[in-house]
């Protein structure tokens, strides 16, 4: 299958990619809002880790080329763990 060229791709996902976009200025704004009051509660917890991927993440996207979303998963994703355990269906 060969790929859409750029512009195809533009006309295609354009409302989509301004809606995901929307979505995260949104988010970023309720985070401004919060002031240095929401930082410094969140200090050296989860929410700290979070916020630092959401940073990293906004880097990983500001860079050219392919690979961005692979990137992104990777990120956000946990690493292999051989000792994991599968869950089992509650039936």
């Amino acid at each position: 299958m060969k790929p859409l060229a750029a512009k195809e791709v533009v006309s295609l996902y354009f409302l989509e990619a301004r809606a995901k976009l929307l979505d995260l200025a949104a988010i970023l704004d309720r985070l401004d809002r919060g002031g240095e009051s929401a930082q410094a509660s969140t200090q050296g917890s989860n929410l700290d880790v979070n916020m630092a991927k959401i940073q990293k993440g906004l880097e990983i996207l500001e860079k050219d080329g392919p690979g961005r979303a692979e990137a992104i998963q990777k990120l956000f994703s946990l690493d292999y763990d051989a000792k994991w355990e599968r869950p089992t269906p509650r039936f």
